[in-house]
């Protein structure tokens, strides 16, 4: 099942056309094209669009027409010293270049064709290469992601009303972004996925980690280079900085990859679950357990290791089902599944992770699941969350002291709690509430849940009562 099961956020429909990361040729002409649309974001938080009477608020994809006015002056990508310039095309530190201006992401290529890719080969967009030849030769829309967090709110709110989309009647509006998702479909979520774990990693990182000098972007967003390697960077007398030789990780987009696991009990009928103690889950929210990988470590490692260090659990049978990409901000959670006693005491006293540990018979998941509200997180519950994750992120402020953007978009506005106390006041009472929640079939550990709960998947008694 592994190799087939697509999660939330996964599947990407694009054509990411990564040997054409450094043509400006190609970036320059494909970014005026029609068909080019943009995913704009400001802090971490998507541009949602909404029509009256429209039961959701999809991904909001302007047009290169509609955002101009925020994406500075040409030439977009390979910017030589002076404004206006364009860098010679024989310099590596200036391939695709962006000094100046808000930052930009080339996302890929949503191709009409969906069964074979039709894009070429890097050599059919040389130097020499026209624009004309350039647009010819592509089939399909283009897409790039804009973050807008720095630009002030008077210039935003006039750009956004002269879209097409807002002239047409759409309501733009910038929306916390988990909440956000629960109105995307596939091809949304995935495009959503790339775009914000990729404007996250370029809102971070401002500084080099070698020298400390400032960067700037290369490869339409996808390196970030040291300032003091340009070409006409004053560095008399200065040691050279270590990036400029070699291959440097930080110098590209991470991705941390996390195991999550469904632990099953012997008889096959029963789950453990947990509720996390320092990120203060919303009241009798329960889900699988998590945790990065360490060094040294395979995913089964690391699925031993979280185990018990949360729970005290001593696991064997580790089996794998599937990935999903969570761009909050840039992690890649690999599903497991493991087998434990349910007759050993659990423990949530060694790294104190858990506020509890607890197993849950199929029954019990079953009623949470047929049940309306049983994984159904309220605006409230996004906003509770994302506010303990500034308090487990308050490390990052010093960051944001030297000019990053810490949270990138993790932190819920003020201007949305009526929205919040709104949705609260619909939230079911008491005696109508399910016993528990569990995290949608959205996130993988819902699926995990949910496919055990129904036979599909994990350890299994001869006779599961569904």
């Amino acid at each position: 099942m592994g190799d087939t099961y697509v999660n939330f956020f996964g599947g990407s429909p694009l054509n990411r056309l990564a040997w054409l990361r450094t043509s400006q040729p190609f970036l320059n002409a494909i970014v005026n094209a029609p068909a080019t649309r943009w995913v704009v974001f400001k802090e971490g938080q998507p541009l949602v669009q909404s029509r009256p009477n429209g039961p959701k608020q999809p991904l909001a994809r302007l047009s290169t027409e509609d955002v101009k006015p925020l994406l500075g002056p040409e030439p977009y990508f390979a910017q030589g010293q002076h404004e206006g310039e364009l860098a010679p095309a024989d310099v590596p530190v200036l391939e695709a270049a962006r000094l100046r201006g808000n930052p930009i992401v080339f996302l890929g290529l949503h191709e009409t064709n969906t069964t074979d890719a039709d894009a070429l080969p890097s050599s059919d967009f040389s130097a020499k290469t026209s624009a004309d030849v350039v647009l010819a030769n592509i089939k399909g829309a283009a897409y790039f992601s804009l973050d807008v967090s720095d630009v002030d709110q008077a210039t935003l709110d006039q750009t956004l009303r002269k879209s097409s989309a807002a002239q047409d009647g759409a309501q733009l509006v910038f929306s916390e972004p988990r909440s956000a998702t629960t109105n995307f479909d596939a091809f949304e979520a995935a495009l959503f996925a790339e775009a914000r774990s990729m404007t996250d990693w370029n809102a971070r990182n401002k500084f080099c980690p070698s020298c400390g000098s400032a960067v700037y972007s290369l490869w339409a967003g996808w390196k970030l280079s040291c300032t003091s390697l340009l070409p006409w960077a004053d560095s008399a007398g200065k040691k050279p900085c270590p990036t400029a030789t070699g291959l440097h990780n930080f110098a590209h987009p991470r991705t941390d990859a996390v195991v999550i696991m469904a632990v099953i009990d012997e008889s096959g009928d029963k789950i453990l679950l947990g509720r996390n103690a320092r990120k203060k889950w919303p009241g009798k929210f329960y889900s699988c357990l998590a945790g990065f990988i360490e060094p040294g470590e395979t995913f089964e490692d690391a699925v031993r290791r979280e185990l018990w260090e949360e729970a005290g659990v001593k696991v064997w049978n580790v089996r794998y089902h599937s990935t999903q990409p969570w761009p909050f901000p840039a992690n890649l959670m690999g599903g497991f599944y493991a087998t434990a006693s349910s007759s050993q005491p659990l423990r949530t006293d060694l790294d104190n992770e858990l506020e509890e540990a607890r197993w849950y018979t199929r029954e019990e998941i079953l009623s949470v699941l047929h049940h309306r509200d049983g994984t159904t997180l309220q605006q409230r519950d996004h906003r509770q969350l994302f506010t303990a994750a500034e308090d487990l992120k308050a490390a990052e402020a010093k960051a944001k002291a030297s000019g990053a953007n810490p949270l990138a978009g993790d932190a819920v506005k003020e201007g949305e709690k009526a929205a919040v106390d709104a949705a609260a006041a619909r939230e079911p009472t008491a005696a109508t509430a399910p016993a528990f929640k569990m995290p949608p079939t959205t996130a993988i550990a819902g699926v995990l849940i949910n496919e055990w709960a129904h036979g599909r998947a994990g350890f299994q008694p001869e006779t599961p009562k569904l």
